[in-house]
């Protein structure tokens, strides 16, 4: 069973984290869930990571991003991509202060390990020692055209980004349930290519209701701005992997395609008939790059992680049980 307990921030902000596997494994994967998501949906990758023939060798830790999940809300000023970068540095220091660590990161959770190594590149350099992006960018909206004609995506992110601004102003308010149900064609079609699993549906929808209305609407803005491609240049080095559905209606081939020409050593994977949501629709695919990466690092790695002490969780308490 995983171990869930929470980080605290600076600014008052608790992050729920999860853990899974033994406190002085070889390497800990982080694993980074999507705007609107959480950490479950990375489920899947958990269970790969902590099978044989990794399992004792890795500790896995998925956490919910500010203002998703059960971490709690924010002050808007903080609902951005920048500040979750601040956010990813604080998670290393409590869960893993030392030894080798993998980020993996799905759409904003990619930009996320990108902020981090822009805003934090001597941290970044002293403890990253392989990256796996799945389904994200580092070029903002820049491809984003929903799958349509120009013309109809600029109106859909008009109307997109000013509902944002309406969303950000709610607070901690959540989005109802019903409201959601109802939406769930429309998440499909947005998140999902040409298969899905019902329960896959079920969860998204699940983890948008947990999202507080804040987030939803305030990281957008930062989301679609952001620019990156100069600091991932800066990370060649590392063992990488990216991966994306050629269906990705939110961050289209193009997008993994750049980040792969920034990272010229990067295994490229584009899924065909594949949507947004990669480590669901294609686990398979998802898993074995994530393995292939942290492999590697394995490898290169000492036999033991440096101090066999579990980490102090600075900054961290149990969590409270239930929903």
């Amino acid at each position: 069973m995983p171990e869930r307990f929470e980080v605290g921030l600076p600014d008052g902000v608790r992050l729920n984290v999860e853990a899974t596997g033994p406190t002085d494994a070889q390497v800990t994967a982080i694993l980074l869930h999507g705007w609107t998501l959480d950490g479950r949906a990375w489920h899947r990758q958990v269970d790969a990571l902590t099978a044989p023939p990794l399992r004792g060798g890795v500790r896995v830790v998925a956490y919910d991003a500010r203002g998703h999940g059960r971490s709690s809300c924010m002050a808007l000023p903080t609902a951005t991509v920048a500040q979750l970068g601040d956010d990813l540095a604080a998670v290393i220091d409590a869960v893993a202060p030392t030894g080798p660590v993998v980020l993996v990161g799905h759409s904003m959770g990619g930009m996320t390990i990108m902020e981090y190594a822009h805003r934090h590149p001597a941290h970044f350099a002293a403890r990253t020692a392989g990256l796996v992006f799945v389904s994200t960018t580092a070029e903002g909206h820049t491809h984003t055209v929903y799958g349509l004609s120009p013309r109809i995506a600029r109106l859909i992110r008009l109307a997109e980004t000013t509902g944002a601004g309406v969303l950000a102003r709610c607070g901690s308010w959540r989005a109802p349930r019903a409201l959601l149900n109802a939406l769930q064609p429309s998440i499909r079609w947005m998140l999902f290519g040409d298969r899905c699993e019902p329960a896959d549906i079920r969860l998204v929808t699940s983890a948008v209701a947990r999202a507080s209305l804040r987030s939803i609407g305030g990281f957008r803005a930062s989301i679609g701005t952001q620019h990156r491609l100069d600091t991932l240049a800066a990370l060649a080095h590392l063992p990488a992997a990216a991966l994306v559905g050629d269906r990705d209606r939110l961050t289209p081939p193009p997008c993994a395609e750049s980040i792969a020409a920034a990272l010229p050593a990067t295994e490229l994977t584009v899924c065909p008939g594949a949507g947004h949501m990669l480590m669901m629709e294609r686990p398979d695919e998802v898993n074995a790059a994530l393995t292939g990466v942290v492999r590697r690092v394995l490898a290169e790695s000492p036999p033991a992680r440096r101090g066999a002490s579990p980490p102090a969780h600075r900054g961290a308490a149990p969590a409270e049980t239930g929903a």
